[in-house]
């Protein structure tokens, strides 16, 4: 799936797909509550209530960078607490070597932060070392959200995913650590958006009088547009990630800005009442 702002250009390269079966990472998005949203039906569930949800890299293309946001799961990753993450073997270097995106013609890896499903695809195993996927890449990890898990990666999953899919990049030299305000490019600014991590951030894209906003795991589904308080069991901050939330969408409500979530598709954000909508 493509998508266009401005001169930007924007491909979504889909590792996994999935519906229902999400009730582990937002347990209050029963079939009966998400029935009384038929907005979402189609597009984001099924008429039974089943929310669609996909694990996918985002592609960015501007006039002058190549930047993959996010990196999915990975292959031949362990230690990951759902058992279907580990050991994985998918096509996902030749789906996107199939959309046009040798790994070799990437220069610029963005992360929104820095959770097992969107960093596994920064490294590959290479006779039983793990190398960065995007050799001619660099990195770009929030300085805060680096920190945080360099420092407080304690139980065993957060240690695995650190050691396979972060820290190799580090002793590689390709990573740099950014503020949590920093302008990529031109075209392209992070803003803080804390609540699901601790330094999470989002994407904010600018080109010809166009504008695109990636929000990456702010929501992990557009269910909680018209439920703020509907936090992942993933969030460390349920409270936070929740008032984020109402920030971020309030300033990009009822205007004409593309959103691409980090495991939904496009749309726009509508007002409705206290909270908001989402319409493909």
């Amino acid at each position: 799936m493509r998508w266009k702002i401005g001169k930007v250009k924007i491909t979504k390269v889909v590792e996994l797909e999935t519906v229902g079966s999400t009730r582990f990472i937002l347990p209050l998005a029963s079939k009966d509550e998400i029935q009384k949203l038929p907005w979402l039906i189609p597009h984001f569930a099924t008429d039974e209530g089943r929310l669609k949800m996909s694990i996918h890299a985002l592609v960015v293309e501007t006039p002058s960078r190549r930047i993959v946001v996010d990196t999915g799961l990975g292959n031949d990753k362990q230690g990951r607490n759902v058992p279907t993450w580990n050991n994985r073997n998918g096509p996902f270097l030749e789906t996107m070597m199939a959309a046009g995106f040798p790994p070799d013609s990437i220069d610029t890896v963005l992360c929104t932060h820095l959770h097992v499903d969107h960093v596994g695809w920064n490294t590959r195993l290479v006779d039983d070392q793990w190398v960065p996927t995007f050799a001619n890449a660099r990195y770009l990890f929030g300085r805060t959200e680096y920190e945080h898990w360099r420092d407080h990666s304690e139980t065993p999953d957060k240690v695995a995913v650190f050691n396979d899919s972060v820290k190799p990049i580090v002793d590689a030299g390709k990573a740099d650590l950014i503020a949590s305000d920093a302008k990529v490019c031109e075209e392209i600014t992070v803003i803080p958006t804390p609540g699901h991590s601790p330094g999470h951030m989002s994407i904010h894209i600018q080109s010809d009088g166009e504008e695109g906003l990636l929000t990456g795991d702010v929501a992990h589904h557009p269910c909680q547009m018209a439920h703020l308080n509907w936090s992942s069991t993933a969030d460390s901050d349920a409270v936070r990630s929740a008032a984020t939330r109402r920030e971020l969408f309030s300033r990009f409500a009822d205007r004409p800005v593309l959103v691409i979530g980090g495991h939904y598709d496009a749309g726009h954000i509508h007002r409705q009442g206290d909270a908001f909508k989402f319409v493909a």
